[in-house]
């Protein structure tokens, strides 16, 4: 199945519009082109509408949210929503402040959404419509444990339900579901939340793999939540001692340029609920 969907990305390179934030932008940027999609960032309102119109999906990420972006990230998703094509939402930060989290849940509220994709916390925050954070990381009370998956599960269903949109909560174990089925993925490696942007890059690549399979939305972002946390772990593989963060993150995109459908077939470690 995975196998497929990845041709796809590969066959089709998609090009995929990223409002995102300017600390991750270059590692997006990369990420995608590695998967095999092609990137274009516009974060200004004279300039994300046309730009949207010219990709086939695009991406909102809050992470470094100003009052100049607001009005391009809901006038590009509006064009993209007329348009028919994927909006992954990426709400960076979500309980941290205010003005994020009015914005983020102001987004679902005007715009429809193929994937969401967050944090626990985050997730929770926009379920509630407030929350904490620590900075823009999962509170250590929120996080997703083998001992509280069911419950974990449970609450993403719910969401998904609500919203119709499929949700993707990320952490030690990952969850994808659309308010049925729900794919509960191992993929990936500790050292994954030592480097800044691994989310953001998850979420350029959701939006490359939805878009490249518009017909299986739910299927599209457990495989690149999958194909994420493969590469995590070839990375750390490759990691000597004399190897850090900067290197590991450097490796994961490495590793996602050599990644083949094939591969992810065999290395996606998923159960379905």
């Amino acid at each position: 199945m995975f196998e497929q969907i990845f041709e796809n990305v590969r066959g089709k390179s998609p090009l995929v519009h990223c409002i995102t934030n300017y600390v991750t932008v270059n590692d997006c940027a990369n990420m995608l082109l590695a998967c095999g999609a092609s990137p274009i960032m516009a974060d200004d309102p004279e300039d994300a509408v046309e730009i949207t119109g010219l990709c086939g999906g695009l991406v909102i990420n809050i992470g470094t949210l100003n009052q100049r972006t607001i009005p391009a990230m809901l006038a590009a998703g509006k064009r993209a929503n007329e348009l028919g094509h994927p909006v992954v939402l990426d709400p960076v930060g979500a309980g941290a402040s205010a003005l994020r989290t009015d914005t983020a849940l102001r987004l679902i509220e005007e715009l429809k959404f193929a994937v969401i994709r967050g944090n626990i916390s985050e997730i929770k925050t926009l379920s509630c419509g407030s929350g904490t954070t620590k900075g823009v990381d999962a509170d250590v009370a929120d996080r997703v444990t083998e001992d509280n998956l069911d419950g974990a599960v449970s609450f993403a269903r719910e969401l998904a339900r609500r919203t119709g949109t499929v949700i993707a909560v990320t952490g030690a174990v990952d969850i994808v579901t659309d308010g049925g089925r729900a794919f509960c993925v191992r993929n990936g490696c500790p050292e994954m939340s030592s480097i800044t942007g691994t989310g953001c890059q998850l979420s350029a690549l959701t939006a490359a793999f939805v878009t490249a399979n518009l017909d299986h939305p739910l299927e599209a972002a457990a495989a690149a939540v999958c194909a994420m946390g493969l590469c995590g772990e070839t990375a750390r593989r490759r990691m000597t001692e004399a190897d850090g963060n900067a290197s590991c993150r450097n490796y994961i995109i490495d590793a996602m340029y050599r990644l083949t459908p094939a591969k992810l077939e065999k290395g996606a470690d998923y159960e379905v609920r």
